[in-house]
Protein backbone atom coordinates (compact mmCIF):
# COMPACT_ATOMS: atom_id res chain seq x y z
CA UNK A 1 0.00 0.00 0.00
CA UNK A 2 1.37 3.40 -0.98
CA UNK A 3 1.62 6.16 1.59
CA UNK A 4 -1.31 8.59 1.46
CA UNK A 5 -0.13 12.20 1.87
CA UNK A 6 -3.68 13.29 2.75
CA UNK A 7 -3.94 11.25 5.97
CA UNK A 8 -4.57 13.24 9.14
CA UNK A 9 -1.15 12.52 10.67
CA UNK A 10 0.63 13.74 7.53
CA UNK A 11 -1.43 16.94 7.82
CA UNK A 12 -0.48 17.28 11.49
CA UNK A 13 3.20 16.82 10.61
CA UNK A 14 2.91 19.55 7.96
CA UNK A 15 1.23 21.89 10.46
CA UNK A 16 -2.05 21.96 8.56
CA UNK A 17 -3.98 20.54 11.54
CA UNK A 18 -3.10 21.45 15.14
CA UNK A 19 -2.36 18.93 17.85
CA UNK A 20 -1.68 19.05 21.57
CA UNK A 21 2.02 18.26 21.38
CA UNK A 22 3.69 16.29 24.15
CA UNK A 23 7.14 15.79 22.56
CA UNK A 24 8.86 16.46 19.25
CA UNK A 25 12.32 16.05 17.80
CA UNK A 26 13.79 15.49 14.33
CA UNK A 27 12.39 11.96 14.03
CA UNK A 28 9.12 11.73 16.02
CA UNK A 29 6.09 13.65 17.16
CA UNK A 30 4.02 12.71 20.22
CA UNK A 31 0.63 14.29 20.90
CA UNK A 32 -2.52 13.72 22.92
CA UNK A 33 -5.25 11.61 21.33
CA UNK A 34 -8.41 13.65 20.62
CA UNK A 35 -10.60 10.76 21.80
CA UNK A 36 -8.68 9.32 24.76
CA UNK A 37 -9.35 5.71 25.72
CA UNK A 38 -7.57 6.14 29.10
CA UNK A 39 -6.67 8.95 31.49
CA UNK A 40 -3.38 9.24 29.58
CA UNK A 41 -3.56 8.54 25.85
CA UNK A 42 -0.75 9.80 23.65
CA UNK A 43 0.10 8.94 20.05
CA UNK A 44 3.71 8.70 18.89
CA UNK A 45 4.39 8.88 15.16
CA UNK A 46 7.58 8.80 13.12
CA UNK A 47 8.10 11.73 10.80
CA UNK A 48 8.84 9.36 7.91
CA UNK A 49 6.19 8.10 5.52
CA UNK A 50 5.26 4.67 6.85
CA UNK A 51 1.78 3.18 6.54
CA UNK A 52 1.92 0.68 9.42
CA UNK A 53 4.21 -1.15 11.82
CA UNK A 54 4.74 -3.74 9.08
CA UNK A 55 5.79 -1.03 6.61
CA UNK A 56 8.02 0.66 9.23
CA UNK A 57 9.75 -2.61 10.16
CA UNK A 58 10.35 -3.43 6.49
CA UNK A 59 11.54 -0.03 5.23
CA UNK A 60 13.11 1.86 8.14
CA UNK A 61 16.74 1.33 9.01
CA UNK A 62 17.71 -0.33 12.26
CA UNK A 63 18.83 2.94 13.80
CA UNK A 64 15.53 4.64 12.94
CA UNK A 65 13.55 1.77 14.47
CA UNK A 66 15.67 1.86 17.64
CA UNK A 67 15.37 5.63 17.98
CA UNK A 68 11.60 5.48 17.51
CA UNK A 69 11.09 2.95 20.30
CA UNK A 70 13.52 4.76 22.59
CA UNK A 71 11.41 7.89 22.05
CA UNK A 72 8.23 5.93 22.87
CA UNK A 73 9.84 4.90 26.16
CA UNK A 74 11.02 8.45 26.78
CA UNK A 75 7.52 9.86 26.25
CA UNK A 76 6.07 7.29 28.67
CA UNK A 77 8.61 8.41 31.27
CA UNK A 78 7.93 12.08 30.53
CA UNK A 79 4.27 11.33 31.26
CA UNK A 80 5.25 9.74 34.58
CA UNK A 81 3.98 6.27 33.66
CA UNK A 82 7.13 4.22 34.29
CA UNK A 83 6.22 3.19 37.86
CA UNK A 84 2.47 2.57 37.58
CA UNK A 85 2.72 1.02 34.13
CA UNK A 86 1.53 1.73 30.62
CA UNK A 87 0.39 -0.05 27.49
CA UNK A 88 1.79 0.44 23.98
CA UNK A 89 -0.52 -0.48 21.12
CA UNK A 90 -0.02 -0.44 17.37
CA UNK A 91 -2.78 -1.53 15.02
CA UNK A 92 -1.97 -2.96 11.58
CA UNK A 93 -4.71 -3.27 8.99
CA UNK A 94 -8.48 -3.55 8.94
CA UNK A 95 -8.88 -6.47 11.37
CA UNK A 96 -6.92 -4.52 13.98
CA UNK A 97 -8.99 -1.37 13.34
CA UNK A 98 -6.10 0.75 12.08
CA UNK A 99 -7.88 4.05 11.45
CA UNK A 100 -5.03 6.23 10.14
CA UNK A 101 -2.69 4.88 7.45
CA UNK A 102 0.43 6.35 9.09
CA UNK A 103 2.40 4.15 11.49
CA UNK A 104 1.80 5.16 15.09
CA UNK A 105 1.71 3.75 18.57
CA UNK A 106 -0.71 4.56 21.35
CA UNK A 107 0.66 4.99 24.87
CA UNK A 108 -2.11 4.42 27.40
CA UNK A 109 -1.92 4.66 31.17
CA UNK A 110 -2.66 6.72 34.22
CA UNK A 111 -5.22 4.20 35.48
CA UNK A 112 -5.73 0.42 35.64
CA UNK A 113 -6.32 -0.72 32.06
CA UNK A 114 -7.74 -4.18 32.70
CA UNK A 115 -7.21 -7.12 30.37
CA UNK A 116 -5.67 -6.90 26.96
CA UNK A 117 -8.99 -7.04 25.12
CA UNK A 118 -12.49 -6.25 26.28
CA UNK A 119 -13.97 -9.75 26.37
CA UNK A 120 -17.49 -8.51 25.70
CA UNK A 121 -16.34 -7.19 22.32
CA UNK A 122 -14.88 -10.47 21.14
CA UNK A 123 -17.08 -12.45 18.80
CA UNK A 124 -15.83 -15.99 18.52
Amino acid sequence: MAYDQSNIFAKILRGEIPCEEVYQDDSVLAFKDIAPAARVHVLVIPKGEYVSLDDFAEKAGGEEVAIFFKRVRGVAYQLGLEKSGYRVISNHGADASQMVPHFHVHILGGEPLGGLLARDRLER
